[in-house]
């Protein structure tokens, strides 16, 4: 699907805040990463310590203009997606984005730091 949609110069991406050391479910991930990069989608790192100002929730954005806030039970299980639609949560989720999308790096310069490499 994203090598489709990249052929179509239709645009994914994402950044994944994420604790160090990594949780071995998050370093599954970052293995896999390297798939969907390799397929056209820009796949960054951030470390937690690195996101404040940032909420402390999971979300998507499609196109700029639709919400999914994702939400997880207390066994962090992922319980379902729900969508958003005031504008100005669109808006500051949007803000968001694009200040962890600067703050955040390549998952090989990731990877290259010194807190990864001994995991």
């Amino acid at each position: 699907m994203v090598r489709a949609a990249a052929a179509e110069r239709r645009r994914f991406s994402r950044v994944r805040v994420v604790d160090l050391p990594m949780s071995e479910y998050n370093r599954f991930s970052f293995a896999l990463s390297r798939h969907n990069i390799a397929a056209g989608e820009d796949i960054r790192y951030l470390d937690r310590t690195e996101a404040a100002g940032l909420p402390d929730h999971d979300y998507w954005l499609f196109d700029s203009s639709c919400l999914l806030i994702m939400r997880f039970d207390e066994a962090d299980r992922f319980i379902g997606g729900e969508p958003i639609d005031d504008p100005a949560a669109i808006a500051r989720h949007n803000y968001w984005r694009d200040a962890a999308w600067h703050k955040a790096a390549r998952r090989d310069d990731f990877a290259a730091e010194p807190p990864l490499r001994g995991a």
